[in-house]
């Protein structure tokens, strides 16, 4: 079971992000906000208990991101994202619990923030059992690998125009 939520990032304020050319479409914008859709691609598990907060894992992009018809961010531009939350399943039924966040794509050489949380619990491993219970331990959290999760551009990003090349010679007709 996974759940999303959206996490919020201010930019700082005096830092200027230059536009970047990542492919033609006349100098537009994609928006702060869009939605990215991305996929783990390893598994994150409470099983061996070595997973800990601030462990950064491998994503990558699992849906194409379009403007104006045209593929701007393609599936498989690699992201990053961060474990951080982290506990392992105990006594009583206890299950373990796994939270993480998206931090960034690499694109056109840049490196585009991303926001956005998603978490993972185990079932309960017991029912209200009070003799029992306590030798009964919980499921762990498991986020399998290539289980697709949610994030957000936590900036525009400024598509600009390429610079014009100018066409090539035209070769004369063969006689």
């Amino acid at each position: 079971m996974l759940s999303l939520s959206s996490v919020s990032f201010q930019a700082d304020a005096q830092s200027a992000i230059e536009p970047v050319i990542l492919a033609p479409a006349n100098g537009s914008v994609i928006q702060s906000g869009t939605e990215i859709v991305l996929k783990l691609r390893e598994e994150l598990t409470t099983d061996k208990k070595k997973l800990k907060a601030g462990y950064r894992f491998q994503m990558e992009v699992a849906e194409p991101v379009r403007l104006n018809n045209q593929i701007i961010i393609p599936p498989g531009t690699p992201a990053i994202g961060e474990v951080t939350e982290v506990r392992n399943k105990g006594m009583w039924g206890k299950s373990g619990y796994i939270e993480a966040r998206a931090i960034s794509m690499r694109i056109g050489g840049r490196t585009i923030r991303l926001s956005g949380s998603f978490d993972d619990k185990g079932a309960p491993g017991t029912d209200i059992i009070p003799v029992v219970g306590f030798f009964t331990s919980g499921r762990s959290a498991t986020i399998a690998s290539g289980s697709t999760v949610k994030a957000f551009l936590d900036e525009d990003i400024v598509v600009a125009q390429p610079p014009a090349t100018s066409p090539a010679p035209a070769k004369p007709a063969p006689k």
